[in-house]
């Protein structure tokens, strides 16, 4: 049996590609880091590393390790927050935690927990909201630090969870209403990424890195709003964005950038009845939203 202990050692070298810099990330000396990392080879009877005085690289077998080491080591830590969590809601009324994107779905959030507050004996305090940064209330459902997220596909994955649809919905080019493509009455995908004096703005990265590209970057919701009121950059982002907007910025339509899914999702394992009682009430919400559609749909 692998020791936790042996993966996160191994993961650190696998990441930094360099004993030294690993040895200092872990707090030990890198004597003992190579004779660890010897052992696991030994104990896998496999070749971890291509080691040479230059260079440390990842072999073939290595790079499996490297996945699937990082997929346990994240099942294990949500594993012991969820549990410490289920203690701690043995000596007092339970509560759950649910993730979203600051500045996003904002008026869902709402209507699911005015939907939750209703049920009987559901309390809106049951429910902690963790509010996020960009991307993040994914890897904080799988890591445990929530029990229920916000999440929307495609840019969030879903794989692995249970969810509920909320809303389906189009995108739209949010840009100064000062600009001229302000006026039309649609642009395409191609279009709006053509708009050299309006670039489009570069979403952060699971890794904290950003994809290659003219538009300048942003870290959170408020640092993209103020680079659009200052015509620095321009944004694609669900139509539900429009309720959020200031008089100073205008949205337009764009048919073929893909549909946005909403979803709350949570892990298939769980037994919370407060997780239960929030997914009774996406259920509510989503059929709402469903029958209304027809009602509210463009001419």
């Amino acid at each position: 049996m692998l020791e936790t202990r042996e993966l996160t050692y191994f993961l650190a070298v696998a990441e930094e590609l360099h004993f030294g810099r690993a040895a200092g990330r872990l707090g030990i000396a890198q004597p003992p880091l190579s004779r660890a990392i010897r052992r696991l080879e030994s104990q896998l009877d496999a070749q971890l590393f291509e080691r040479t005085s230059r260079s440390v690289a990842l072999t073939p077998a290595g790079r499996v390790l490297r996945e699937e080491a990082g997929s346990a080591l994240t099942a294990l830590e949500a594993a012991e927050r969820r549990t410490r969590r289920t203690a701690r809601a043995l000596a007092e009324r339970p509560s759950v935690a649910l993730a979203t994107k600051a500045g996003a779905s904002v008026d869902l959030l709402t209507d699911l927990l005015d939907r939750y507050a209703a049920a009987d004996g559901a309390r809106v305090e049951d429910v902690d909201v963790l509010l996020c940064g960009i991307g993040e209330q994914e890897q904080m459902l799988r890591d445990g630090r929530a029990d229920l997220a916000l999440l929307h596909l495609p840019f969030d994955s879903a794989e692995g969870l249970d969810y509920e649809e909320f809303l389906v919905e189009p995108q739209v080019l949010v840009l100064p209403r000062r600009h001229p493509a302000a006026e039309a009455p649609e642009l395409s995908l191609a279009e709006a990424s053509a708009l050299e004096d309006l670039p489009l703005a570069r979403f952060p990265r699971g890794d904290g890195g950003h994809d290659p590209g003219p538009g300048p970057t942003f870290t959170d919701h408020v640092q993209l709003m103020q680079l659009i009121r200052m015509g620095r950059a321009a944004v694609v982002l669900p139509a539900s964005v429009r309720t959020q907007l200031d008089p100073s910025l205008a949205c337009v339509p764009v048919p073929d950038a893909p549909a946005v899914t909403t979803v709350l999702a949570w892990p298939p394992h769980s037994r919370s009845r407060t997780v239960a009682a929030l997914v009774r009430a996406a259920v509510r919400l989503a059929e709402e939203h469903a029958s209304i559609a027809p009602a509210v749909a463009p001419a």
